[in-house]
Order: C-alpha cells, then structure tokens, then sequence
C-alpha cells in the first residue's frame, strides 16, 4: 500500500482558516472567563446582600421595640394597683406600699408574716392614694350609685379619706381580712367600717382593744 500524499481535510482545512480557528478558541476563553467572574461577583455579592438583609431586619426591630417601648404601661403614681399583678404589703416599689403610714406599714408586714404561718397571704388591694385618684374613684362610685350621699357611704373624699394620707389600707382575700378582724389589734390594726371588712388603720396599740367600727365611710 502507498502513503496518499494527499494532505488530510482537517489540516487543509486549518490552513485554510487559521485565523478563524484561533478567533474561536479566543471567543470561548472570553465566554468562560466572563461566566467565572460573573460567577465570582455573584458569591462575593451574597455575603453582601445577606448582611443588608439582616441589618434590614434589625433595624425594623429596633423600631418595633422603640415604638413598643412608648406605650407606656398604666401609671401606678397615684397609687393605682397593676391590673396585671397583684400586690402584697413587702411590694415597696408601688407608691400604693411604699407611701404609706411607715407605722403602718410595719405592722402590717408583720401581721402579713405572722399570717403566713397560718397559711394566709395578704394581698394589698389598695393603700396610699393621691387625691386625683381618690376623687377619681368619688366620682366613680357617684355614678354607681346615683348620688353623691350613697356614693360616701363607700367612698370618702379626698379631703377626709385616710387612704390620702397614707394611713390605710385595703387587705385581701376574705380569709386574709377575717384574720385580720380576729388577730389584728395585736398589732395595732383595727377593721373601721362594718361594711368594709378589707379597711384597716391603726387605732390602737400593739395587744390593745380595737374602738367599734363604725357603720361606713360616711358615718
């Protein structure tokens, strides 16, 4: 068999056309270093776009918690109790405790851990008020029962209450006041009206008697 001197198609063919072959090949090289770097910028720009998203998210929190923060809960200053919690007579951090009679406040605490060897906790369902408040509760009881004369047989005012200046306070539960009724000239705590077995003041001296109560707040 001869060799066919004939040169192959291919090689003709890359005689023919060296240009555009070498242009093609410089075509793809152009194609696939564009696409790593568009792929670079993707992953560098990620990280990026992921932080903004976060910085994003934290600062619609902080606003949240900025607009939560300036709902102010209700106001206890005027010796109003939290709705939310109830008080007992060690809660000095509430004006309703801590601006109380300091006489009085002692010997309740003291009848409060005395108590509480019976299995009797005291709550403190109102002390010192402001007289805003106390009128505000006047005004309340007015409209509840029709006039200003039922409304004092419950209600004093501002001027007279001894919730004002500090030297009562309202005790509960029931079984926390007839303890109270039972052991509390002991400690110098008397019950003040018949109608309101929760009033207590001090009226007399730790072991004394107790005066009778009178009828109500107007009596």
């Amino acid at each position: 068999m001869h060799d066919d001197p004939a040169p192959s198609p291919s090689a003709t063919a890359a005689r023919r056309f060296p240009v555009r072959t070498a242009a093609g090949v410089c075509a793809v090289a152009v194609a696939v270093l564009a696409l790593v770097a568009a792929w670079g910028m993707k992953a560098r720009s990620e990280p990026a776009a992921r932080a903004v998203e976060t910085a994003d998210r934290g600062l619609r929190g902080a606003a949240t918690a900025t607009a939560t923060a300036e709902v102010a809960p209700e106001s206890t200053d005027g010796g109003d109790i939290p709705p939310d919690r109830e008080l007992t007579p060690f809660d000095t951090g509430y004006p309703a405790i801590d601006r109380l009679d300091k006489n009085l406040l002692k010997a309740v605490q003291k009848a409060a851990r005395d108590a509480r060897g019976d299995g009797i906790e005291f709550r403190v369902t109102s002390g010192w008020r402001s007289r805003e408040h106390q009128q505000r509760l006047l005004d309340e009881g007015i409209q509840k029962y029709g006039s200003a004369k039922k409304a004092r047989q419950f209600v004093n005012t501002p001027e007279k209450s001894t919730h004002v200046s500090g030297k009562a306070v309202d005790i509960g539960p029931t079984d926390a006041d007839d303890w109270l009724i039972r052991n509390g000239a002991d400690y110098g705590l008397c019950q003040v009206y018949n109608n309101e077995m929760w009033h207590f003041e001090l009226l007399t001296s730790p072991g004394g008697h107790c005066p009778t109560p009178r009828t109500d707040a107007a009596g």
